[in-house]
């Protein structure tokens, strides 16, 4: 598949969702960027904003399994990876597969399950493999985590550490609806006389594969690479962050503006690319100066503040 195809490939998928998820067609397509670089995407943000309903309709749109874990306290790692149990007709133990073992897993409020849990979801996510009773199995290919978590009740809960945040990709808000997106919301279920959304797909996980391959034909030129470099150098330097972004950083930068541009349908990455997807893809990965969290300042804010003083260089 050539990047031509991807774009108008990309450009029916965010279609075909947008029929279910509206207004947020730009919440989409960075999620599907996030998919072409094979990457995973956290969603932090207040109950009842579609999270859910977007990895579901991602899920068959590209014709992929769905499976969606609630991460609770007495979740434990096997319910997540499976475990052997004894069959008694057979006399022997049997591996059954946990849910992890599909093309797109939601892990459902992930800071409310203990950091042992989720160290079992985070490994599954970087190393594309489970152990199961020391017998290691390669998860499907396409694999995608989509993450949420509430950012405004952390009683109860275990916040994932920096180190484990870095996993992900991305990390994004959907945000409220507009009125008169919100209407339609409500226009549209009256319309289905159902609250299940079901979509019919656009590809199928093999073209999904050959999307993500056409990503590495995408062009990088020198002076976009020292682009993204001068960002996330920036964030180490800079008097309001106790940490800055690692090279891990510049490399997520980098893989999100080539998807980014086979999205649109281009051969070429171009700075507006690196610009737009620096927050999605940098703020979870730096770690604010104490004396700041008083102030409500962000890491968004102090990256927002970064983009605005770096040079952007001239595409020829």
């Amino acid at each position: 598949m050539n990047l031509v195809q991807v774009g108008e490939t990309s450009s029916a998928i965010l279609d075909r969702i947008s029929e279910a998820i509206v207004g947020k067609r730009e919440v989409l397509r960075l999620v599907l960027t996030s998919v072409l670089a094979r990457g995973h995407v956290l969603f932090e943000d207040v109950p009842g904003l579609a999270k859910t309903l977007i990895a579901r309709c991602f899920a068959q749109t590209l014709g992929m399994d769905f499976r969606r874990i609630q991460f609770t306290p007495d979740l434990l790692p096997s319910d997540i990876t499976g475990s052997h149990i004894y069959d008694r007709n057979r006399s022997e133990f049997v591996l059954v597969p946990g849910p992890i073992v599909s093309n797109v897993i939601l892990a459902d409020e992930i800071n409310r399950a203990t950091p042992k849990t989720q160290s079992a979801l985070l490994e599954a996510m970087q190393e594309g493999q489970v152990s199961i009773g020391g017998e290691t199995r390669p998860l499907p290919d396409p694999f995608l985590v989509i993450a949420t978590q509430n950012p405004i009740e952390y009683e109860g809960t275990f916040p994932l550490p920096e180190a484990q945040l870095d996993r992900f990709l991305v990390r994004l808000d959907v945000g409220y609806p507009g009125e008169e997106d919100e209407i339609e919301i409500l226009e549209r279920r009256f319309a289905r006389k159902t609250d299940d959304v079901t979509l019919d797909p656009v590809c199928t996980t093999s073209s999904v594969l050959e999307m993500q391959a056409a990503v590495e034909e995408v062009h990088v030129s020198r002076d976009i690479e020292r682009y993204a470099v001068d960002i996330v150098r920036r964030t180490r330097d800079h008097a309001s962050l106790y940490i800055g972004a690692s090279p891990r950083g510049s490399l997520a930068l980098v893989k999100l503006a080539r998807a980014r541009a086979a999205v649109d349908g281009r051969d070429f990455a171009i700075p507006d690319d690196v610009k737009d997807l620096a927050v999605p893809a940098l703020a979870h990965r730096l770690l604010l100066n104490p004396d700041l969290w008083a102030r409500r300042t962000t890491t968004t804010d102090v990256l927002e503040g970064i983009l605005e003083t770096t040079p952007v260089p001239k595409v020829r």
